[in-house]
């Protein structure tokens, strides 16, 4: 394994512990029970990378390489029994805790899987097809927070929460254009660096997408 595809595989695995949590909270939150939480911690990990797989007409690769799987069901159980055992239990300081933890392992995990999305299509022979390898990183971004958030029954965080998909829009098309200046390592830490900035900073400031919000009618 050469330095790239080792430097990938890392970033994919650190990429699925990240979605993977944030699955568990949701399931934690929405009351669960364990076999659910592992459940959506596995859906919002391998998700977008399955849908990624179905729109390149491959069998996905969470299939062909279990080891994701086993990492998101790992990840789940690890955090499920730590909150489980746990002897503090307040729901005020788990609800507190909640919105900063799922920030983080969101933008964490959507950096990385943008990149990792842009990389397979590059892989698949699309370099000159700037629109295809921008949606692919973008669907494997978005795409397993997608699914979580429709299991569990929430509205999904791509579409009200502080800048999600645009800033899988951006990672994705800096990646791709990075890639045809400087090679494929440059491209994955900038697509992945561009996603985080984006996120975390809209999550600090509060920056949202402008909205219609209609008043109540009497």
């Amino acid at each position: 394994m050469n330095i790239q595809n080792l430097l990938l595989f890392l970033m994919e695995l650190i990429g699925t512990i990240a979605f993977a949590a944030s699955g568990v909270m949701v399931g934690i939150r929405k009351n669960m029970d364990l076999f659910g939480v592992c459940v959506l911690g596995t859906v919002t990990a391998v998700g977008g990378g399955t849908i990624r797989d179905i729109v390149l007409c491959q069998i996905p690769s969470a299939l062909l390489e279990p080891i994701y799987v086993e990492t998101s069901v790992i990840t789940a159980l690890l955090i499920f029994g730590f909150l489980y055992f746990k002897a503090d239990k307040n729901a005020a300081r788990f609800h507190n805790s909640y919105d900063r933890v799922m920030q983080l392992m969101d933008a964490i995990g959507l950096g990385i899987f943008t990149a990792v999305g842009v990389m397979t299509g590059i892989k698949q022979g699309y370099t000159d097809n700037t629109f295809l390898l921008a949606f692919l990183g973008t669907v494997t971004g978005v795409g397993g927070g997608l699914l979580r958030d429709m299991m569990a029954s929430v509205p999904p965080y791509i579409f009200v929460k502080h800048v999600y998909a645009c800033a899988s829009i951006a990672g994705a098309i800096c990646c791709v254009l990075a890639y045809r200046s400087w090679g494929q390592i440059p491209a994955l830490v900038i697509g992945t660096v561009v996603v985080l900035v984006i996120r975390i900073g809209a999550a600090h400031y509060r920056w949202n997408l402008p909205c219609v919000k209609l008043e109540d009618e009497e």
